[in-house]
């Protein structure tokens, strides 16, 4: 059986989150303690092709490379029995979605004998639902919602890592310089910033980092919310000082003497990723690591290195993103990675913290990240 994709709908990923409602929502899917996956011991067993399929995850190093198998590992290993999941995300057509969206094309789901059903949902409709076990995954990320979801309640964590930016990206933090500003002088105290993005999300991590360098914090800084559509033209027309434009809108002003980048997201740091729920953290925790076997072997396979590079994939890339070919190809490749860094829901919730979106004491690692299930599609016994 083909794997299932639901309708495309235009839905925001990074926007905030209503972290009351989910609360509201958390008694619902609260349990007294629930058991971590490294309560139920586990046989880890070598994988061929994996032997560098992980990496250190206190090496924050910008210039880190991702962890790599060869093409077609980590191989499959069926289900003995057809398991249907259903995964969702805010949207099925950005690029940092890829890997899902080319696992569910390329059969890889299927080799594992998962039926796999992807499906768009609002962050906020999804969250309620992955903590009650009637959904299976969500890619999203660790943003304020579901950290305050897990103070809650909710048996969530966060199980595998996303990308990274290029280097050479410049999706992030751009401002529209005054009379003797630079680059490497630009005082953000007191700016207007429109984004599409709410406080609540983790690129709070990366704008108060970049804010920070020249004066400025989350605290510092007045936000204007604004549509994807309107966040340049506020830019523009002076409706805002500076605004965080993605891909590929800051192309737009790249160049322009105008403007200057003051930076994005951390390189080598990936912020977003696979959530599970109940269902695959416990439940069934096979399907949890079969699901992820298939999504690193995507990964291995198509998105290995500068997968721009190759013209008819990007061709092909575009017609399953429904996005137009060469504004594919206008930015980076993204650096795809499935590994969760040390730490870093930790200084996403220091953002948080400072953005005044975070609830109740801070969330430790161990309880909102588990490494297990992917350490375990690659062979690592660490």
């Amino acid at each position: 059986m083909r794997t299932r994709m639901s309708p495309r709908h235009h839905t925001t990923v990074l926007g905030l989150l209503t972290a009351g409602a989910l609360l509201a929502s958390a008694g619902c899917a609260q349990q007294d303690d629930p058991a971590p996956v490294s309560a139920k011991p586990r046989t880890v067993q070598d994988v061929a092709g994996c032997a560098k399929g992980w990496t250190d995850p206190a090496d924050l190093a910008p210039d880190r490379a991702p962890a790599r198998c060869e093409k077609g590992a980590p191989a499959p290993k069926p289900l003995a029995e057809k398991k249907k999941l259903t995964i969702v995300a805010g949207t099925l057509s950005a690029e940092y979605v890829a890997p899902l969206v080319v696992a569910a094309e390329k059969g890889e789901f299927e080799k594992e004998n998962l039926d796999v059903t992807l499906k768009v949902l609002p962050t906020p409709d999804a969250l309620p639902l992955l903590a009650k076990g009637e959904i299976d995954a969500q890619w999203a990320a660790p943003e304020a919602a579901v950290m305050n979801g897990v103070n809650g309640g909710f048996d969530i964590k966060w199980v595998s890592g996303n990308f990274s930016p290029d280097p050479a990206s410049k999706s992030g933090l751009w401002v529209r310089l005054k009379k003797g500003e630079s680059a490497d002088h630009v005082p953000m105290s007191g700016r207007r910033m429109g984004t599409m993005i709410g406080k609540g999300s983790v690129i709070a991590y990366p704008m108060d980092t970049a804010l920070k360098k020249h004066g400025g914090g989350l605290d510092k800084v007045q936000f204007q919310q604004l549509g994807s559509a309107d966040v340049l033209t506020a830019l523009q027309n002076g409706g805002v000082d500076s605004a965080w434009l993605l891909d590929p809108v800051w192309r737009k002003v790249d160049g322009d003497p105008a403007y200057a980048f003051l930076g994005g997201q951390p390189l080598g740091e990936p912020l977003g990723g696979l959530l599970f729920g109940p269902s695959l953290l416990h439940d069934d925790v096979d399907a949890g690591v079969a699901l992820l076997r298939a999504y690193i072997r995507t990964v291995n396979t198509y998105f290995a290195g500068d997968y721009k590079k190759d013209p008819s994939f990007v061709a092909d890339l575009a017609k399953l993103l429904k996005t137009d070919e060469a504004v594919l190809k206008s930015t980076p490749s993204l650096r795809m990675d499935w590994e969760i860094r040390a730490g870093s829901t930790d200084r996403l919730q220091d953002a948080y913290r400072a953005a005044g979106v975070s609830e109740g004491d801070p969330v430790p690692e161990k309880k909102a990240v588990d490494r297990a299930l992917y350490e375990e599609a690659v062979g690592h016994k660490g």
